[in-house]
């Protein structure tokens, strides 16, 4: 079995209009948001092996806030393809990844995310910022993966619904 750790960055800033929508930062809930997340998959021992992440920066600040919050071992990996991402895109990356790892984290942006957690475990879930998402897949080696596997929807999890 492989588990995929789905997670929309956190909320970015849109106080600086002129700035192109790649380089938008976090703002402040963004900043509380992501470490929380980070805290969540450390406490439910979901500490993913890699961490893919979207070079957008609001994605890249929140898979490092992530990665920190729960000590990842790994190294985020910036995937250009991943903005603004769709789920050909993140399931062609994934079926490189090696087999040795059993878990990854994709950090990137909606509407590509609910449409991966739709194609990998037929689920139709809104996800909005920070929101987390772990699918179990009935695979053994990442290179099965394609459109057809159907995984599971194991636990959905929203900044907002958590416990402070």
């Amino acid at each position: 079995m492989k588990t995929i750790l789905i997670l929309r960055h956190a909320k970015s800033s849109w106080s600086n209009p002129g700035l192109a929508d790649i380089d938008r930062p976090l703002n402040k809930r963004g900043k509380h948001d992501a470490p929380r997340m980070g805290d969540l998959l450390r406490e439910q021992e979901l500490i993913p092996d890699v961490i893919l992440s979207s070079p957008a920066l609001r994605a890249r600040k929140t898979a490092q806030a992530v990665s920190e919050a729960c000590s990842c071992p790994g190294e985020i990996e910036i995937i250009a393809d991943f903005y603004p991402g769709d789920p050909e895109t993140f399931i062609n990356t994934l079926v490189s990844v090696p087999d040795q790892i059993d878990s990854v984290m994709i950090v990137a942006h909606n509407p590509g995310l609910e449409e991966l957690l739709y194609v990998l475990a037929g689920e139709s879930a809104r996800l909005p910022t920070s929101a987390l998402a772990q699918v179990s897949l009935p695979l053994d080696s990442w290179h099965d993966l394609d459109d057809e596997v159907q995984g599971k929807l194991l636990n959905l999890w929203r900044v907002k619904e958590l416990i402070s």
